[in-house]
């Protein structure tokens, strides 16, 4: 007997607030290689239906939602809304919802000099993981034009706990 969500069947997507949608679909289409895959909105609500569906205030308005995916990796969407007192501020990762976007790469050091030669703020240098379970896998964070966190990784090896037990991991690499 199986246990947990019933027809689950993996992540389809990931979804985040932004605050220029225009300018945060340049900076992953156009730096970062994804591609827009659709959009739609706006959406508004005369009655409670945002709060309701979304946990949101009700005169929230939802000016645009755009899906954007990059390469092999799943999906995400970026939604702007309007919606005066709204926090601008991106939470830490350390913040309860705090959050970051991981992007594979195969050469970590030529996407972090591909990065700056953007102006994108690399923070630190990558770090290369030298025990199990992540043994092989290296990283760094950079901040988005608005921000948020995001990540680089790199495994061209594979990890130790990838390595031991294939499949065990979604990867990009696999698709």
């Amino acid at each position: 007997m199986t246990s947990g969500l019933p027809g689950l069947a993996g992540m389809d997507h990931l979804g985040f607030t932004v605050p220029d949608i225009e300018a945060v679909t340049r900076f992953f289409v156009d730096v970062m290689g994804c591609s827009l895959v659709f959009e739609v909105g706006p959406f508004r609500s005369d009655d409670n239906w945002t709060q309701v569906q979304l946990s949101v205030d009700p005169r929230a308005v939802i000016r645009s939602l755009r899906m954007l995916r990059c390469k092999t990796g799943p999906s995400f969407d970026i939604f702007e809304y309007e919606f005066e007192g709204a926090c601008a501020i991106p939470p830490r990762n350390s913040d309860v919802g705090g959050h970051h976007l991981a992007f594979y790469v195969e050469d970590i050091g030529a996407a972090v000099a591909y990065l700056k030669s953007h102006g994108i703020a690399v923070q630190g240098d990558p770090v290369t993981m030298e025990t199990a379970p992540t043994k092989g896998l290296t990283w760094v964070y950079f901040l988005s034009p608005w921000g948020t966190q995001l990540e680089l990784v790199s495994y061209p090896a594979g990890m130790t706990v990838t390595n031991q037990s294939p499949g065990s991991l979604w990867s990009p690499k696999d698709g």
